[in-house]
């Protein structure tokens, strides 16, 4: 194989999202998205592939290009099965598809892109990387809960974590900007956009993550409520007269601070806050007591932090969630560099004070090029 090039695919159920990396250097050639599949012009998944293939060919970087080595893609569910990089045969597809229950709304439509760009080029290695595949590494005690074994067993009942692609990204970006190797270095990452998750990695590798068997536990997020006593669901369909599909939406879609205050988009929240506004304030308190929960909880499964490192939309863009969400925690090592914090930019850096014990950083994530660089070194290993 002499190409070098990686197609990265993140096939959603009504859009695209496409980048092409070149792996010699790390060179992102072009990026793009298709949107409202199933709509108009844009009738199927395949249509919209077949229009990512026209937009690369349009730019000279054609899906028949010899430099193309393989293609990445994007799967949310790895279950139990699936904990590392996999080559996609027809028995792994197989496999992917009878994950379909632990996440319905996600595998379906990584499935789908996976089968269409098959067909596409049925003569290039396709390669599935899984959000769940970092949090593998979780022991039993983190990962098993405290549900009867053998139903537990049955139905797949654990804690799988997701983001896992930003979270292997992050540490270990957060190592080499500390110049020290990924091996020393115990962090907890905090990744914040509209869904959330927060780990703690010792060493490179996962020890605990905050999202469960799906993507609702943990964090308060954008629409998700995050951590919930499971009684609250049988008192909403006992006393509240609600379905299971009922919760489900409620949970899932209008709940975390859009439940709260009604927007789910942090500077929004930030506008309303500077006006005033109790309920938007009362969002953003409850947003941050629940991450410093989680850097409590972190600091105590690690024993050593040596970095916090937060990263996503919100983690990488809101200077009033990182400093509340670590204000006071002095006793811990961790202090923030006020104007540190406050300078905005799209680079990895440190906002930490010079004297804190704990490394406090803000990491781009970047889950294209993490997709990318475990997809290439699988088909040239």
């Amino acid at each position: 194989m002499n190409g070098s090039r990686v197609l990265v695919l993140n096939s959603g159920s009504s859009s695209v999202k496409y980048q092409l990396l070149d792996m010699a250097d790390g060179t992102r050639l072009a990026s793009g998205i298709v949107e409202r599949i199933g709509e108009g012009p844009v009738a199927d998944h395949s249509a919209a592939l077949k229009q990512v293939a026209e937009e690369l060919a349009g730019q000279g970087l054609g899906l028949d290009s010899p430099a193309l080595a393989a293609v990445g893609h994007r799967v949310v569910h790895g279950g139990t099965r699936f904990t590392e990089p996999t080559l996609i045969t027809d028995e792994v597809l197989e496999e992917i598809e009878k994950l379909v229950p632990l996440a319905p709304l996600h595998n379906p439509a990584n499935i789908t892109g996976i089968k269409v760009a098959r067909d596409l080029r049925p003569d290039l290695p396709q390669v599935a990387v899984f959000d769940t595949a970092f949090h593998a590494t979780m022991p039993e005690s983190a990962a098993r809960y405290a549900v009867h074994r053998e139903t537990a067993d049955r139905y797949g009942v654990r804690r799988y974590g997701f983001h896992g692609t930003s979270h292997a990204y992050v540490s270990r970006a957060t190592a080499a900007l500390l110049g020290r190797d990924l091996a020393e270095v115990n962090t907890i990452v905090l990744h914040l956009g509209n869904g959330a998750s927060a780990s703690a990695v010792r060493g490179g590798v996962c020890v605990d993550t905050s999202m469960g068997l799906t993507p609702l536990e943990g964090l308060v997020m954008g629409t998700r409520s995050g951590d919930l006593d499971p009684a609250a669901i049988f008192h909403l369909a006992r006393v509240g007269g609600m379905s299971v599909d009922e919760i489900d939406t409620l949970l899932n879609k209008r709940s975390g601070l859009l439940g709260l205050c009604g927007d789910n988009d942090m500077r929004e929240i930030g506008r309303r806050m500077g006006e005033g506004d109790p309920k938007a304030q009362l969002a953003f308190d409850i947003y941050v007591h629940r991450l410093r929960k989680y850097v409590g909880a972190y600091a105590a499964v690690l024993g050593r932090v040596d970095a916090i490192a937060f990263t996503a939309g919100v983690g990488e863009n809101s200077a009033a969630v990182r400093e509340a969400a670590l204000r006071g925690l002095s006793v811990f090592g961790i202090e923030v560099d006020a104007v540190r914090n406050a300078v905005r930019g799209s680079s990895t850096r440190l906002i930490s004070t010079e004297t804190s014990r704990v490394a406090v950083a803000v990491v781009p994530t970047d889950e294209e090029l993490e997709i990318a660089s475990q997809a290439y070194d699988l088909v040239t290993a």
